[in-house]
């Protein structure tokens, strides 16, 4: 793996020894040449740890589990840190894509890299496979006939956390937000479903991705006197914040602090006796039920005991998706056309179990509200969360009609 001067851009050849596609029907040299996955990332900032290495491993093993005592057609695995920077994203797909011939871009965590990333795959006719961001504009006004939006968006979060905390009298909220195009439409979306059910959000502030010191921005949100701090932010940013939250006393002065995105590594990171109590949206668990701790503890083999975070979870199962319809679709390299028959298969993996995916390209699968377990209540390394409720497919995601998809017929 290699790092240029422009800044932990990293490349990685897994080849041969990971995986075959079996086209019976495409000829001899469609048969030699290579099928070519890039995972795009974030392997050095503070999507790190739900992305990055563990991401391109579960890349790894969606091939292996669906090449298993199949003929071989290789494929082909590179990587590359896109440093959170839209302009890097995209110059480094428009060269995987040029260069490279890489078929399709997986992860892209980083709602306005995967934007950015999203115009140039389009452009090429390739895929991208989003199952790292979190902008409901994915398969909204941004929607693409080349992306698949697979494991959570803003809406589908807003809609659990905030339903559920505004039910139990977070009735008043202020927003602590990541200034940048996730934060701007998970804001939009927690704002709309706060004032639906007959609360109000009373104040916000932005802040800058990737921020250490929260002081002044938590001290706007005590003043504010608001029942509710939404942290409408992810990664090293939510950790960061909810620590700081604590150490300031804000919690224990009556405020109630809820977290619009929280992954089990942040949970990890902070520690039960912090994060007790709170109560969040995700699409995976890794202890949901035998299949998904079967899967996570071969996950966990190959990232020193780590187990994966839902958007790791996504990157597998939306390329297992992937290789399934690049099969239906005899190897076509037409990027819509395989999109196409992704969305004509239904979708069925062990994470995520049965679902679909809709024209405008939203994955479709049950989302669950968790709560952060008491230390006294966790009874083995990662056992982290009660299951609250389950909240089905029909009820999470934004109508078709609302999200002004272009792909949608009126």
């Amino acid at each position: 793996m290699s790092t240029n001067n422009k800044g932990l851009r990293r490349r990685s050849v897994l080849a041969s020894a990971i995986g075959a596609l079996c086209l019976s029907t495409v000829g001899a040299q469609a048969q030699q040449a290579p099928l070519k996955i890039g995972v795009l990332t974030d392997l050095s900032s503070l999507y790190a740890d739900v992305t990055g290495n563990g991401s391109i491993s579960a890349v790894q093993m969606a091939i292996e589990d669906f090449t298993a005592g199949r003929k071989i057609r290789p494929i082909e695995v590179i990587s590359a840190d896109h440093l959170n920077k839209a302009d890097v994203a995209a110059a480094t797909a428009r060269e995987w894509i040029d260069r490279d011939g890489v078929d399709v871009i997986v992860d892209v965590p980083n709602s306005a890299v995967a934007l950015a990333v999203g115009n140039i795959v389009r452009d090429k006719n390739k895929v991208m496979l989003a199952s790292g961001p979190s902008s409901s504009d994915l398969t909204g006004k941004s929607c693409s006939p080349n992306t698949i939006h697979w494991t959570y968006d803003t809406y589908s979060l807003a809609t659990g956390t905030a339903s559920a905390v505004v039910q139990s009298g977070g009735k008043s909220w202020f927003t602590l937000t990541a200034d940048y195009a996730f934060g701007h439409a998970m804001e939009q979306d927690v704002k709309n479903v706060v004032t639906k059910m007959g609360g109000q959000v009373v104040g916000g502030v932005r802040t800058p991705l990737n921020t250490q010191d929260f002081a002044s921005f938590l001290l706007q949100a005590q003043a504010s006197k608001a029942q509710v701090i939404g942290l409408i932010n992810a990664g090293g940013d939510t950790i960061n914040s909810i620590k700081q939250a604590v150490e300031f006393g804000i919690t224990s002065g009556g405020q109630r602090l809820v977290a619009t995105v929280l992954y089990i590594n942040d949970v990890h990171a902070l520690g039960l006796p912090v994060v007790q109590g709170l109560q969040f949206t995700e699409a995976f668990y890794w202890d949901l039920n035998d299949q998904t701790r079967a899967w996570s503890k071969r996950f966990a083999d190959r990232n020193g005991g780590r187990r994966p975070s839902a958007l790791q979870a996504g990157a597998y199962a939306s390329v297992l998706h992937y290789l399934r319809a690049t099969e239906a679709a005899e190897g076509s390299a037409d990027g819509k056309v395989v999109v196409e028959k992704m969305k004509a298969l239904p979708t069925d993996d062990p994470l995520f179990g049965k679902g679909s995916i809709r024209i405008d390209g939203r994955k479709l699968h049950d989302m669950y509200l968790f709560e952060v377990k008491k230390p006294e209540e966790s009874k083995q390394p990662w056992d982290y969360y009660h299951v609250r409720k389950v909240i089905p497919a029909a009820q999470v995601w934004r109508p078709l009609e609302e999200g002004g998809c272009s792909l949608v017929k009126s």
